[in-house]
C-alpha cells in the first residue's frame, strides 16, 4: 500500500471509532453494538478499510500490545478492598467455572462439528475467555446494583490473561502432538506466568512508585514514563515466558492502584483516555476483518454452540461458583446472562486459525 492509503486507512479507524463511541452516547446504546457496526460497513461492505493490508504482520502484535494496555488500565480501577465482598465468588469462575465452561464448549464443539480431540479442546480453552472490553461499555450502559458489577469488572479482567495463556498452552500441547500431557503441561505453564508475569508487573510497580515518590519524574513525563514502563514489563515478560505480557500488565496495574505512597489518580485519568482510543480502534479493525461470506456460512450448528454457551456453560459456571455465596437469586441471574467474548478471544483465534493451517489442518 502506498503512504497515502496508509495514512487514509489509520485516520479513517479514528474517525469510525469515535464516531461509534460519540454516537453511542447520544442514542443512550452500548458502545459495542455501534464499533462493530461502523467496523463491518467501513470493511467488508464498502472495501474501504482492510486491516490486513493496512497492518501487515504487525496487525497481530498491535492488538496484543493493546490488549495489554487496556488490561493495565483495567487493573488500574481494580480495588482489593473490594475483595472481601466479592473475592470467593471471582476465585470461583476464573478456576472452577472455566473449567466448567471449558469442558462444555469443548464436548459441544466435538459434538456439533465432528471436530477432532484436540481441535475441540483447544476451541472450548478459546471460549473460557470473557473480555473488559466488552463488559465494561455493558456495565457502564446498565450501572448494575450491589456486587455484581464489581464481581463481573474483576472476573473479565482475571480471566483475560488466564484464558489466553490457556488457549497458548492446549495449542503447543496439540501441535506438538502431546495432548495427553497436556494437563502437567498447562499446568506447569500457568505456574511459570505467575511467577515471571506476576513478578515482573509487581517490580515494574514498584519501580514507578518509587521514582514518583522521590520526583524522579517530572510532572509532565509520568504519563509517559508509566507507558513505557508497561509496554517495557509485558515486552519482556512475554520473552521470558509465552503470553505472559497480559498478566504482567494486569498484576501491574492492580498494584499501582493499591499503593498507597503515590497518588496516581492523574495516570488512571490518561489511561482512561488512551482506552477509549485503544477499544474504539480495536473493535473497528477485528471488525473490518470480518467477511460476508464467514458471516452467511454459520450454520444451525453454529447458532446451537452459540445457544449451548449462553443458556448452559454460562448459567452452570455461574452456579458452581457462588453455590455458597450471599448472591441473590436475581444476582446470579444477572451474572449468568453476562459472559460476552472480546478483543482476545478473536485475536487469540485469529492467529491458531493460521497456525494450525501451517502445521496441516485444515
Amino acid at each position: 500500500m502506498s503512504s497515502a492509503q496508509i495514512l487514509f486507512g489509520v485516520t479513517l479507524i479514528i474517525v469510525l471509532g469515535v464516531a461509534a463511541q460519540w454516537l453511542a452516547w447520544r442514542l443512550h446504546v452500548p458502545s459495542i453494538l455501534l464499533l462493530l457496526l461502523f467496523g463491518f460497513l467501513g470493511g467488508p461492505i464498502a472495501g474501504q478499510l482492510q486491516p490486513d493490508a493496512l497492518f501487515g504482520e504487525l496487525l497481530l502484535p498491535f492488538v496484543s500490545v493493546s490488549v495489554g494496555l487496556i488490561l493495565y488500565e483495567e487493573g488500574l480501577s481494580l480495588r482489593l478492598t473490594e475483595l472481601p465482598k466479592v473475592g470467593g465468588v471471582v476465585r470461583n469462575l476464573v478456576t472452577t467455572g472455566a473449567f466448567v465452561t471449558w469442558a462444555i464448549s469443548t464436548l459441544a464443539s466435538a459434538w456439533l462439528f465432528d471436530l477432532p480431540g484436540e481441535l475441540a479442546v483447544l476451541l472450548g480453552a478459546i471460549l473460557v475467555v470473557t473480555g473488559p472490553t466488552v463488559i465494561q461499555p455493558l456495565l457502564q450502559h446498565i450501572r448494575p446494583s450491589g456486587a455484581t458489577g464489581s464481581i463481573l469488572k474483576w472476573e473479565g479482567i482475571v480471566i483475560d490473561p488466564v484464558g489466553a495463556l490457556l488457549a497458548v498452552l492446549v495449542f503447543e500441547a496439540v501441535s506438538a502432538g502431546e495432548l495427553r500431557e497436556a494437563t502437567a503441561h498447562v499446568l506447569g505453564g500457568v505456574l511459570k506466568t505467575i511467577i515471571v508475569g506476576g513478578g515482573l508487573g509487581v517490580v515494574a510497580a514498584g519501580m514507578l512508585s518509587f521514582a514518583l515518590r522521590r520526583y524522579w519524574v517530572p510532572d509532565f513525563l509520568q504519563n509517559a514514563v508509566s507507558l513505557m514502563l508497561v509496554l517495557a514489563t509485558f515486552a519482556a515478560s512475554n520473552a521470558a515466558q509465552h503470553e505472559s505480557g497480559l498478566f504482567a500488565a494486569t498484576v501491574m496495574g492492580i498494584t499501582l492502584a493499591n499503593q498507597r505512597s503515590v497518588d496516581v489518580r492523574h495516570i488512571v485519568e490518561f489511561k482512561e483516555n488512551l482506552r477509549v482510543l485503544l477499544i474504539s480502534g480495536l473493535f473497528i479493525v477485528l471488525a473490518a476483518r470480518l467477511e460476508v461470506s464467514s458471516l452467511l456460512a454459520v450454520s444451525f450448528r453454529g447458532m446451537v454452540l452459540v445457544l449451548l454457551l449462553v443458556a448452559v456453560a454460562r448459567p452452570l459456571c455461574v452456579w458452581v461458583s457462588t453455590v455458597r455465596s450471599k448472591l441473590s437469586a436475581k444476582e446470579r441471574l444477572f451474572l449468568s446472562a453476562m459472559a460476552p467474548r472480546g478483543i482476545v478471544a478473536a485475536a487469540v483465534a485469529s492467529v491458531f486459525a493460521i497456525r494450525l493451517e501451517q502445521i496441516g489442518y485444515e
